[in-house]
């Protein structure tokens, strides 16, 4: 357990910390709580809960992520992820069914992190993930036509297409206020950084739109509307539980737990490459299951890293767990002092606010870009979308796992019915140490896929941040995937930025291709991939003897 479970806090705390470093960090946590402040309350009315029950995971499940965590700067609390699991559980269980299906996946996520399957990222391809979270952000838009219309449904069936259906059937009685109140939100929270980066466009939202309501007396549905008031208090609560029905919550749980995993894992890898870090995965799901355990007594619902408040923490100067903890206290003090005032939010500002997130989820450009690929990938893609939109999330995730491992072993038999007759970057070089001390070498032995991009990626960056010209050898990479292309953008971004050069040698036609269809060559210019490895060496020396100047214009 001592080996497994390092949380960073204490690793930051011992390494000491300046004044200045705290200043940020307490700044950045009051920014984020901000941010957070709308988000909380509108996810966890989207799933069909009260809004304190979001505030309250926010607060609890966010300053436990933070204290606990494998990561400096990872920001927790509920997730739009979350709003289809959610709502799904408490139509079919109730509150006391996502208590305990909540505490069950908290206690997965712990043996996740003990058995040391941090690494588990790395199986689920590009093309799955973007499937089900572009599947989830559609599922969310469509669950927030009801209040952006102001439609009178008093019960919107769970479906896609029967809600779609619903919806057109009362397309006569949309509420034109609400819609205009909606469409207000979307504009203030897209086009409001143009104005200010201070303050976030969904806060910015409601703190204009809710005195407006008020003060007009506009006939618009409010939280109070649905919920009543918002407590400024949370107490112990003990979830009623037969031993019989624990069958029923297993499959709820392992979904809040996988979901879980993949999102706080994507989000600490994303906020490394912004910091320059690394995180410690396993420490982080023991301290996302342990948040998920403790959570729902105190009236909350699953949780996890969000990766749009990380990243906001990150920009905002963010650099310890110390910004984390601030955001949950910033949001407990709004929760105790302002939280009466909350009720009277509309529902429709509410609406337009995740209608934005559900956009924001969408990764259209990606899922654009995976459907001009590969066969495999777009069918991955397809396939895994279609499940989450109509089906279920779960379902999604299994049938896009095995289907990624079935058509990987067709690749791999294809590939090897090909005769290769042209051998580029043959040339075998088994003394390394004439070659420049500023140049490191990093070769990739067999293909770049979606089980060992992840893997690859860290070692080349770790190699790369060593010296001022990397030379990445892939004379044996018989074919890369999505998963693998967008691991290696995102590496190679990361060194450029530190003004590393990437040199490449040994691309066969068909990778190099993919290369060009995906821009990878707007980051790695034509004229630094080689076909042998002495070309490569050669340009790495002419790149390190030119003068600092000439070199970093040219990195």
């Amino acid at each position: 357990m001592k080996n497994v479970f390092k949380p960073k806090f204490f690793s930051v705390l011992k390494s000491g910390l300046d004044r200045k470093q705290i200043s940020s960090d307490i700044l950045s946590g009051i920014v984020v709580g901000i941010v957070a402040l709308p988000l909380a309350i509108a996810f966890a009315v989207a799933s069909g809960v009260s809004p304190e029950k979001g505030l309250i995971t926010a607060i609890v499940a966010g300053f436990l992520i933070s204290l606990l965590g494998g990561s400096r700067v990872q920001i927790g609390g509920p997730t739009g992820a979350f709003i289809v699991i959610v709502y799904g559980i408490v139509e079919q269980y109730g509150i006391d069914g996502l208590v305990i299906s909540t505490i069950l996946a908290g206690v997965i996520l712990i043996l996740f992190g003990l058995l040391k399957l941090g690494a588990l990222l790395k199986y689920f391809p590009h093309p799955l993930v973007v499937g089900f979270t572009s599947g989830i952000a559609l599922v969310i838009f469509s669950t927030q036509i009801k209040d952006a219309l102001g439609l009178p449904i008093d019960k919107v069936p769970s479906e896609f297409h029967e809600k779609w259906l619903v919806y057109f059937s009362n397309l006569d009685q949309i509420n034109w206020i609400a819609f205009s109140l909606t469409a207000i939100t979307i504009l203030i929270t897209i086009f409001s950084k143009k104005i200010t980066t201070k303050l976030p466009g969904s806060f910015l939202a409601i703190i204009l739109i809710t005195p407006l309501v008020h003060i007009l007396k506009l006939d618009v549905s409010t939280i109070e509307t649905f919920f009543g008031a918002i407590p400024n208090n949370f107490h112990i609560t003990i979830p009623s539980f037969q031993w019989n029905e624990l069958q029923n919550y297993i499959a709820p749980a392992i979904t809040i737990a996988l979901l879980g995993g993949i999102e706080s894992l994507l989000s600490a890898v994303v906020s490394d490459g912004m910091i320059g870090g690394k995180h410690r995965s396993n420490t982080e799901l023991i301290a996302q299951g342990i948040a998920n355990i403790i959570t729902p007594f105190f009236g909350g619902i699953p949780a996890t890293g969000a990766i749009a408040r990380t990243a906001t923490n990150v920009k905002n100067g963010g650099r310890t767990p110390i910004s984390g903890m601030v955001h949950a206290i910033t949001l407990l003090l709004i929760m105790l002092f302002l939280g009466q005032w909350a009720k009277m939010i509309p529902m429709s500002c509410l609406a337009g606010i995740l209608m934005v997130v559900a956009y924001n989820m969408s990764e259209w450009r990606s899922f654009a870009s995976i459907l001009k690929g590969s066969y495999f990938d777009t069918l991955i893609l397809l396939t895994t979308f279609f499940i989450t939109v109509f089906f279920d999330l779960t379902l999604a995730i299994e049938v896009g796992v095995v289907l990624s491992a079935i058509l990987f072993m067709k690749r791999m038999a294809d590939i090897s019915e090909k005769r290769i007759d042209d051998f580029v970057d043959s040339d075998l070089i088994e003394n390394y140490s004439d070659l420049p001390i500023a140049l490191n070498i990093y070769e990739i032995s067999g293909p770049l896929f979606f089980a060992s991009a992840r893997r690859y990626s860290e070692a080349i960056e770790e190699i790369g941040l060593t010296c001022k010209v990397l030379i990445i050898r892939m004379r044996h990479v018989s074919f890369i995937d999505q998963t693998g292309l967008h691991n290696l953008k995102d590496t190679i971004k990361i060194l450029r930025n530190k003004d590393i050069t990437i040199l490449l040698s040994g691309l066969n036609p068909e990778v190099k291709a993919k290369f060009k269809k995906y821009q990878l060559t707007d980051l790695i210019q034509e004229d630094l991939i080689f076909d042998s490895f002495s070309g490569a060496t050669k340009k790495a020396r002419e790149i390190l003897e030119r003068p600092p100047s000439n070199y970093e214009q040219n990195s």
